[in-house]
């Protein structure tokens, strides 16, 4: 494992990364991070005055006994408990900033995870498209834990060791100008050879962040298709891709310990160094030129190390701010992603109708009706029906590539539209038009004659029920899993709907019923109940139109048999849209629409299109299969 890595990287604009992430920070918790400086400060200092205090401790109280006959301790005792309480002082101060800070690092964790989350949930689909969920992962975990380092580690580190530095450089002054000036020189080196290796560790430790991210993206990618990594017996391929990510992290990681680590045992003999030239160098003033005191060398050299101490920690908690600034680099851009714009006005409300008029109602009344605002202060109320129409619409998810073409279809209220085509073809792309998933380049579409840009996305999609080829099933009870269509559903509406998709008998014959717990996307559970739930689910949202893509498409023949009666008793007097492969579950529909690389190639109902012996008359007759 001796590849390089070649790509080196950096924090843009880490300043402004550092100011925001201090503006988060005392945003939060400005009084708790004004007492923690404080308490850091006492303690800082109490550790100076306590060795500035040998010097006195020394000239004023045990040389006077070495000198004379008397045996009156008293004054050196009253010294050594003042020293120890100047010791006390910086102890508890110690106690009092670390206690702070643990609520000030955890409570930022959870303030920065709460807002990752929130943020996350208002993201479009798109963005979940083009990244990796677990990096996405490594964000909330890694990233977050260089912060708590940071605040409860590296800056109070900083702190400390700065307001040391001005402490002890003042009291070396005020003890000998000439050995401070030898301290002075001694730490211009220490300076320039740690500012050497930290430029070369930064780069790596940057790396490494970003790293573990890839890894961990690779291993839930490997985690979740695990099934088909067996199936095409890809396992040792797998390995080595895997190998090669990790080969990046070890070597990215492996070069910035290599860099912290050296500079630990760098620094601490040049400190060493430091006190020996300023031992001799003390000596010799005490000797010669009397300038010095006993005292005042013991006092001299206790501060040397207090001085090359906090310089050697700001070396070593540099590459720890630089971690986290890495990690807040990932945190904010993930922040700073444009979240789902919503500029509708339109929202769908209950409503019942008075004098012969649709108004509106505080209660469920099982009408629905847009509520439309308009600029001249009015508002107008239209039922919500299921009229869903597309108008000569050009979609793609990339702007420069439009993968829709000129799409037209109506669906009028009650009616049932199915789509038929290859993969690939667009037929999913269009029922996620339909709830603005995506957002189209040309035409419109309309929902009972109002322009679906017009509607908040969360009234529109509330008004839309899916149930998807890939179902989806959360860690819970199957009665939450079902009740997660309507939060404030009752059990008996919950196991209503669970009847109604025939779900229900398979239910009441596992051990605990409806209070079975699933996990794992409900892997205890055959493909086919786990698509009765779903379309339970779906069902209790008691929409008026249906998106059903490839529903049935994971149940057996059998199974389906079973659901059809319960999918034709959901479907009635709803307009609903069905992807299909099976070409015997759509021929009751109204509209059956042909797709060909996206475009609506043939339309009519399923006696007519075997009529016109095109397309849909070869792929029934199994001339032409879908792919």
């Amino acid at each position: 494992m001796s590849r390089r890595v070649s790509h080196r990287v950096k924090i843009d604009n880490g300043d402004v990364i550092m100011k925001r992430l201090l503006a988060f920070i005392l945003e939060n918790y400005k009084v708790a991070c004004i007492f923690t400086v404080i308490f850091i400060a006492v303690s800082s200092l109490a550790s100076v005055i306590g060795s500035l205090f040998i010097k006195s401790l020394i000239d004023d109280y045990i040389t006077p006994l070495l000198n004379t006959d008397t045996s009156d301790y008293l004054p050196l005792i009253k010294a050594l408990m003042m020293m120890a309480g100047i010791y006390m002082i910086g102890i508890i101060s110690t106690f009092c900033y670390n206690r702070i800070l643990v609520n000030v690092s955890q409570g930022c964790l959870k303030r920065v995870r709460d807002s990752l989350f929130e943020h996350m949930e208002k993201l479009p689909i798109s963005y979940f498209d083009t990244h990796a969920h677990g990096d996405i992962m490594s964000i909330y975990t890694n990233d977050t834990d260089t912060l708590r380092q940071m605040i409860s580690q590296s800056i109070p580190q900083l702190i400390s060791s700065i307001i040391t530095i001005i402490g002890v450089l003042i009291s070396m002054i005020s003890i000998s100008i000439p050995l401070t000036v030898i301290v002075l020189i001694i730490v211009v080196i220490i300076k320039n050879v740690s500012s050497s290796i930290i430029r070369k560790s930064s780069t790596y430790f940057i790396a490494q962040q970003r790293n573990i991210g890839k890894v961990n993206g690779y291993i839930e990618e490997m985690m979740a298709g695990q099934k088909v990594v067996k199936v095409f017996t890809h396992e040792k391929k797998t390995i080595e891709q895997f190998d090669k990510v990790n080969n990046d992290l070890f070597e990215s990681a492996y070069k910035a310990n290599l860099y912290a680590n050296v500079m630990g045992p760098i620094m601490g003999n040049l400190g060493y160094i430091n006190y020996v030239v300023c031992a001799i160098a003390g000596g010799l003033l005490s000797i010669y030129t009397h300038s010095i005191t006993v005292g005042g060398l013991g006092a001299f050299l206790q501060l040397n190390r207090s001085f090359s101490m906090p310089i050697n920690q700001i070396s070593q908690q540099v590459n720890s701010v630089v971690m986290a600034l890495a990690g807040a680099e990932r945190i904010f851009k993930l922040l700073d992603e444009p979240i789902e714009t919503d500029d509708g006005k339109v929202t769908l409300v209950n409503a019942k109708i008075t004098d012969g008029k649709l108004v509106e109602s505080d209660k469920w009344t099982g009408i629905w009706a847009w509520k439309h605002p308009h600029s001249d202060g009015s508002v107008s109320y239209v039922r919500l029906q299921g009229d869903v129409r597309f108008e000569n619409v050009d979609f793609g998810y990339v702007k420069d590539k439009i993968i829709l073409h000129d799409i037209n279809l109506y669906a009028k209220p009650g009616q049932k539209i199915a789509f038929v085509g290859a993969t690939g073809a667009g037929k999913t792309t269009i029922t996620n038009l339909i709830n603005r998933f995506y957002d189209i380049q040309k035409g419109t579409i309309t929902y009972d004659g109002i322009d679906i840009k017009l509607i908040k996305k969360d009234d529109l999609r509330r008004s839309l029920g899916m149930v998807l080829q890939d179902t989806h099933l959360f860690t819970g009870t199957i009665m939450d899993n079902i009740r997660f269509g309507r939060l404030d559903a009752t059990d008996d509406e919950v196991i209503a709907a669970a009847k109604l998709a025939n779900a229900h008998d398979f239910i009441r014959h596992l051990p605990d019923g409806y209070n079975t717990n699933l996990s794992s996307d409900g892997a205890s559970l055959s493909q086919g109940q786990r698509q009765l739930l779903s379309i339970a689910r779906a069902a209790l949202c008691n929409p008026p139109v249906l998106v059903l893509d490839e529903a049935t498409s994971s149940i057996d023949t059998h199974t389906e048999a079973i659901v059809q009666d319960g999918m034709d008793r959901l479907m009635s007097g709803r307009t609903v849209f069905v992807i299909a492969h099976r070409l015997s579950t759509i021929q009751n529909s109204d509209v059956i629409m042909v797709l060909d690389h996206g475009r609506i190639i043939e339309r009519g109902d399923h006696d007519s299109l075997l009529a016109e012996k095109k397309t849909y008359y070869e792929l029934y007759t199994g001339a032409l299969e879908l792919d």
